[in-house]
């Protein structure tokens, strides 16, 4: 018999992606799918999965909403320095009903040293789910390729200039997709209890190596500037992009804020976010895709966009 699953965040990106994948899989009547918007999920719900309305701000809402599950995948929220209260919400509400395994999205290397601000929001997740004494597998998620390649990528194109102050670091940047079908993997298979997975794309690259594959793909040429944390701010201000989290905002296509953004650059630099694993493999049964494949992937989309 399968398990019931359900899934936070249900439609978000990520969890609609999930979402089809564990339909196609045959679990649309063993699905919970948790949401701030059930009105979004209608087709779902069509289909047979249970739409429950949820929101990690308003713990009352939760008291229901996992019901009847076997296994929670737990989506990390958006807005950092707020996720630790919502996820526990969550994690609190899980126990309570009755869930025997949570499987959450977390980050690369969530350890104190690493100046990226969203490793204390999944280090103190992880540590509040381990000591509910639930089994639990924690994914470590890389820095999304899809991020810097689709969401900022034409951007750079555009101004032919790529502001860093990474300084050579290196990531192995994965593809949102391989993430989601990694926790498919843990979600449908056995012996996943009480593990965690460094979730990576399949090379340790910097962003002078990305930016050349940028211009090759896209036939204008990407200039990698570098420059200081106090320049990368004094950048994100000019395009308007807040300094502190502001939910569901998107400017020039990106949806973060530079506080986080910054972080991140240190992360890299410090070497902090070099680590390159197997585990995509592993879960999965194929190798992680390529930034490179990424790129080629939206050879179109890049290609189309005007330099400035």
């Amino acid at each position: 018999m399968l398990p019931t699953i359900a899934i936070t965040g249900a439609s978000g990106h990520y969890g609609q992606l999930a979402t089809d994948r564990l339909i196609a899989q045959g679990y649309a009547k063993h699905l919970i799918l948790v949401t701030r918007t059930p009105a979004k999920l209608a087709d779902r719900a069509h289909v047979g999965c249970a739409v429950r309305a949820g929101n990690f701000d308003h713990p009352e809402s939760l008291k229901y909403a996992f019901d009847g599950a076997d296994k929670l995948l737990l989506i990390s929220g958006t807005r950092v320095g707020a996720r630790i209260r919502q996820h526990e919400a969550a994690i609190h509400a899980a126990v309570r009903s009755g869930v025997r395994h949570i499987v959450y999205t977390s980050f690369l290397n969530v350890s104190p040293e690493n100046p990226a601000i969203v490793t204390e929001d999944h280090r103190e997740t992880e540590r509040i789910i381990q000591e509910t004494g639930l089994d639990y597998t924690f994914l470590r998620d890389a820095h999304y390729a899809d991020a810097m390649i689709l969401n900022a990528g034409p951007g750079f194109i555009a101004s032919g200039r790529w502001l860093t102050s990474t300084a050579g670091g290196r990531e192995a940047m994965v593809w949102r997709e391989d993430c989601v079908d990694s926790a498919v993997a843990v979600l449908t298979t056995p012996g996943h209890e009480n593990q965690v997975y460094e979730i990576t794309g399949p090379n340790r690259e910097n962003f002078a190596e990305v930016a050349e594959m940028l211009s090759e793909v896209s036939g204008h040429p990407v200039q990698l500037e570098e420059t200081t944390d106090d320049g990368m701010y004094a950048h994100f201000d000019a395009m308007g992009i807040p300094r502190k989290p502001v939910d569901d905002l998107s400017v020039a296509g990106i949806p973060w804020n530079s506080e986080d953004m910054v972080s991140f650059e240190q992360a890299i630099r410090g070497g902090h976010l070099d680590i390159c694993t197997g585990d995509v493999e592993k879960l999965t049964g194929r190798p992680a895709r390529s930034v490179r494949a990424m790129i080629e992937a939206n050879r179109d989309l890049l290609r189309a966009v005007k330099p400035l």
